[in-house]
């Protein structure tokens, strides 16, 4: 399947259009839709719930009312918690409708728990076409924060353990900045050395 990957947002945060499914559109709703190139999408998938992961979602359900927004319940609580924000650019979000947690329907897709940066932090691992969503759990040599309210290090260090038994040759589209792949990260990212 086609993968579009196009950085929005003042923090260029990665949103990708991948088969049907609108992955973690943190800002410029516009720009989303221009990358749909007129296709109806299926759902937004988030990685987690900060807000430069959300911030286009209410432009987007204001196109497509019905549009499902999955998200981990754990990080449900996230999307409408008072410091997840950054205004101008990012001001306070509703809570999304058509909110749903139902992973198994996610076509072709393997959930994979990675709680650490937030409480329900995942990835979306598409195995056949050896495609990592990581959100803000990995990047490419580095991880995502966890000195945000519910980031704890050592749970992200675990999270991190599960994405090392993907195989090598799997790309990975992180949250922020360039792709990569796990054996790249294996070899590489300090944090998957310790």
């Amino acid at each position: 399947m086609e993968r579009k990957t196009i950085s929005v947002g003042v923090f260029e945060e990665n949103c990708s259009i991948y088969g049907g499914y609108i992955i973690d559109p943190g800002a410029e709703a516009e720009r989303i839709v221009a990358a749909l190139d007129g296709a109806a999408p299926k759902a937004i998938l988030l990685t987690h719930a900060h807000f430069d992961h959300i911030g286009a979602i209410q432009d987007l359900q204001a196109r497509w009312p019905d549009l499902p927004v999955y998200v981990h319940p754990e990080d449900a609580k996230v999307i409408t918690h008072p410091l997840n924000n950054f205004p101008p650019d990012y001001p306070p979000a509703p809570m999304p409708r058509n909110v749903v947690w139902t992973p198994e329907s996610i076509e072709g897709c393997t959930v994979i728990e990675t709680p650490g940066h937030t409480p329900g932090g995942v990835c979306y691992w598409f195995p056949g076409d050896k495609l990592l969503f990581s959100g803000d759990t990995l990047f490419n040599f580095s991880v995502g924060r966890t000195d945000l309210p519910g980031g704890d290090m050592p749970t992200l260090m675990a999270s991190l353990r599960k994405l090392t038994a993907l195989p090598d040759d799997t790309w990975v589209v992180p949250g922020h900045g360039n792709l990569t792949t796990i054996g790249v990260e294996k070899d590489g990212n300090p944090f998957l050395q310790m």
